[in-house]
């Protein structure tokens, strides 16, 4: 089986992070936004094997790699707050 490794660290970072920007919405349309625009901007590391998962683990838990994927989960939680997708499918309210 093929996995992305780094798509698990992102799901992590936004776990972790998250809490940090109350002004999130939180919808499924913005969560996906900021996990796609994180992932979007790492390079991905794909493993078919046990000893692949293995090596790039070591690799993803340096402390350079996860300072990278925080901020690029973070850079994303700015630009969703700050442009949300979520906006243009909620339904309007109805005026009389």
């Amino acid at each position: 089986m093929i996995h992305n490794r780094v798509e698990e660290h992102v799901q992590e970072a936004f776990a972790a992070l998250k809490p940090h920007f109350p002004a999130f919405c939180g919808c499924e349309i913005c969560v996906a936004d900021v996990l796609v625009y994180a992932l979007n901007r790492l390079p991905a590391r794909y493993v078919a094997s046990r000893e692949g998962t293995v090596i790039t683990e070591l690799n993803l838990d340096k402390q350079q790699s996860r300072a990278s994927i925080d901020v690029a989960v973070m850079d994303a939680f700015r630009k969703v707050i700050a442009s949300p997708r979520c906006k243009q499918v909620r339904p309007r309210p109805l005026t009389p």
